[in-house]
């Protein structure tokens, strides 16, 4: 990509926070060792352009060293160590949360130390002191339960105390934190739900968490779960290497994890030294926040926190240079990228579709279902989805009236294909050749084409369309049928569709929930899982190579095919943008900047697994540009009036749908101008 497309200048300026967990090698009861294995992991961070490192419970001291807590020899050798680094730490980039056993009017407590730019920004007790099986912590500390409003001197500074703190950057949109230690989030009510609830989007655990069989995975699902359900990333950090093993043992878990998502995890077992480095979308961490009225239902009913935590306000003085993007974006946000999680989708996707289908059918109490088979790929999804139908209710699959309905440009191999599909499938099949009718409706319109001129405009493409859907409904009426609608989700949002009489309307429009690039997936879902015969699946591989085309207009004088990516951009972008738009709420400029880390090279960005190599696209920036605009103008201004009257259809992901009795809301007549000119004003010189 050339210097003058690359306006993205910071990743700060995009909504992220860059989040490192150290884990660093323990020196039991050694402080001064402690906070130089510390200051190396911070120099690391820095030099990593972190922004906030969260370090273990207690790795100034070490934590498995019971009673030398209580000597005031160690704890005096540990504030030396905080004054060391706060000393040493005055150009870093990260805020550091250092883990100490802190002296406070006659007590210890177990805290997170929060340091930044030289100078300490609060200090957090822990409040939930573990005092069973293998934990005596209540033997050496006091707990942090109920101190509020209250300070610590501590290095000769005097800074906020208790766990009613929210730490928030002042120079750095979204940058607020809060911090628990270990315990607190395996309790019923984690301290850091009050925090997410009072405003922090990260929320960070220093841990010391000794391992036994099986825990790696509660903690993982307790971090994940938390990042869920307080909308919000989780970072946590667990002791490794160095740990006393007189009882115990230690493996230096660490994970970052976003709203559900896991970001980054750390070696286990390793002995030697590590940071993981994930940047934090806090931006759409809010984002969500703001449409989960939930969330603040949850707020209200809990006295609101925000009027009883207090905010620490400090400047952080984030970067501004380009660092890249510590994160893989997903090319395919519909579909997953892990192979487990794939197959798990797809088999929800698709008993998502057939279970809807069959209490419509049932509901209706209709005879038949009628479907156009085209033998692309939308037709074929619905004629599958039928089928398995036809199997759950016992009825035979020639309960399914499949016809294919050519007109002038329909070419040999679809509608082979479409032939090979109902044959296999053993449905009632039929063909209907539209052209005679589509002639006579052009000569009564007096179109040029009657007159024998090759004017192929969108009335010559839509008296196709609209017949081949009059004929389906017309169908159904005269067999005590419905028509099974095979418009999918992509269409819809770029009304890539024919209004009231073409594919957009049916009696149940079964992939309305479906983004192209899902259905996609879930024929080859379809293939590897055995949901049909070898002769069916055959077919289906035929239909995935097949070039995407409504087939309406005849080829032109070279023998090409109408594309319907050559006119309205591909549709693994469209996606892309569709998702961040619908999901989140995403300004244009970062839809665009993550996609040109998604989408810029092959390399870059995940694909799901089992993505064919040779389907691997790559897209630069100009490109991206331009699409997006397309997409924005389509969607926000071209659109809306289709959607507002779509037939129903099931909800499939958690992407979203665009029903208005669903996630979509909007009016008919609204413009684009706003979302055009945000990506304008970020992009000038990509600017149509």
């Amino acid at each position: 990509m050339s210097s003058e497309h690359k306006p993205f200048a910071s990743i700060h300026s995009h909504g992220f926070v860059r989040v490192g967990v150290a884990t660093p090698l323990v020196f039991l009861a050694d402080p001064r060792r402690n906070a130089e294995a510390a200051l190396e992991a911070a120099r690391e961070a820095s030099g990593r352009s972190v922004d906030l490192l969260i370090f273990p419970e207690l790795n100034l001291s070490g934590y498995a060293i019971d009673d030398l807590l209580m000597q005031d020899a160690l704890l005096a050798a540990v504030e030396e160590a905080i004054a060391r680094i706060i000393r040493e730490s005055r150009d870093f980039s990260p805020v550091l949360l250092v883990g100490a056993p802190v002296r406070r009017n006659g007590r210890i407590y177990n805290c997170a130390v929060a340091i930044g730019r030289g100078r300490i920004l609060g200090v957090v007790p822990k409040v939930y002191l573990p005092n069973y099986r293998e934990y005596y912590e209540k033997r050496q500390f006091a707990s942090g339960a109920g101190l509020r409003g209250l300070s610590i001197d501590l290095t000769g500074q005097t800074v906020p105390f208790g766990f009613d703190l929210v730490f928030a950057a002042e120079d750095l949109a979204d940058f607020t934190f809060h911090v628990e230690i270990c315990e607190d989030y395996w309790a019923p009510l984690p301290p850091s739900v009050g925090g997410a609830l009072a405003g922090a989007l990260i929320l960070c655990n220093l841990s010391a968490s000794p391992v036994t069989v099986g825990k790696a995975d509660d903690r993982s699902l307790l971090s994940a779960s938390q990042s869920v359900r307080c909308m919000a990333a989780y970072a946590y950090s667990a002791a490794g290497s160095g740990e006393s093993t007189t009882d115990l043992a230690w493996d230096g878990q660490g994970s970052i994890h976003e709203m559900g998502e896991l970001l980054a995890q750390s070696e286990r077992f390793s002995r030697n030294a590590q940071i993981i480095v994930a940047d934090v979308d806090v931006q759409r961490i809010r984002l969500e926040r703001m449409r989960c009225g939930t969330f603040n239902d949850a707020a209200l009913f809990n006295g609101h926190p925000e009027t009883t935590f207090r905010t620490v306000r400090f400047k952080h003085e984030p970067t501004t240079a380009d660092v890249g993007l510590e994160r893989r974006p997903r090319r395919f946000p519909y579909v997953p990228d892990a192979p487990a999680r794939l197959d798990q989708d797809c088999y929800e996707s698709f008993n998502i579709q057939v279970h809807g289908l069959v209490r419509r059918f049932e509901a209706t109490g209709a005879e038949r279902m009628v479907i156009g088979v085209s033998g692309g790929l939308d037709s074929t999804q619905a004629l599958i989805v039928a089928a398995k139908v036809c199997d759950l209710l016992e009825l035979p699959r020639t309960t399914i009236l499949g016809y294919t309905m050519p007109g002038f440009a329909t070419g040999d191999e679809t509608k082979g294909n479409a032939w090979k599909l109902m044959r296999a499938l053993g449905i009632e099949a039929a063909e209907i050749d539209i052209r005679p009718a589509a002639r006579q409706m052009l000569a009564d319109m007096r179109h040029p084409f009657s007159e024998g001129k090759p004017v192929y405009d969108i009335a010559f493409e839509n008296v196709q369309a609209g017949l081949r859907t009059d004929y389906l409904f017309r169908i159904a009426n005269q067999r005590r049928g419905f028509v099974v609608g095979t418009g999918d989700l992509s269409e819809l949002a770029l009304g890539w569709c024919t209004y009231g009489v073409g594919d957009h309307m049916s009696h149940y429009a079964v992939n309305a929930g479906l983004a192209k690039t899902l259905i996609q997936y879930l024929i080859r879902w379809s293939i590897s899982s055995r949901q049909f015969g070898e002769e069916t699946c055959e077919v289906l591989r035929a239909i995935l190579s097949t070039e995407i085309s409504p087939e309406l207009v005849p080829a032109d004088e070279t023998g090409a095919i109408q594309s319907t990516e050559a006119k309205i951009g591909p549709y693994e972008l469209h996606d892309f943008f569709l998702f961040h738009t619908l999901r989140y709420g995403l300004p244009p400029s970062k839809t665009a900047f993550l996609a040109s880390h998604a989408w810029g090279d092959v390399e870059r960005g995940s694909w799901p697994a089992g993505f064919p190599a040779e389907g691997r696209n790559a897209y630069d920036l100009p490109t991206i540009a331009r699409w997006l605009e397309a997409f924005l103008f389509r969607f926000f201004q071209t659109s809306q009036f289709k959607r507002s009257a779509i037939p129903n259809g099931p909800k499939i992901t958690a992407g979203g749908a665009l029903s208005p009795r669903g996630d979509w809301r909007a009016p008919s007549d609204s413009v684009a101008d706003a979302w055009i000119g945000e990506l304008r004003a970020a992009l000038p010189d990509l600017a149509r």
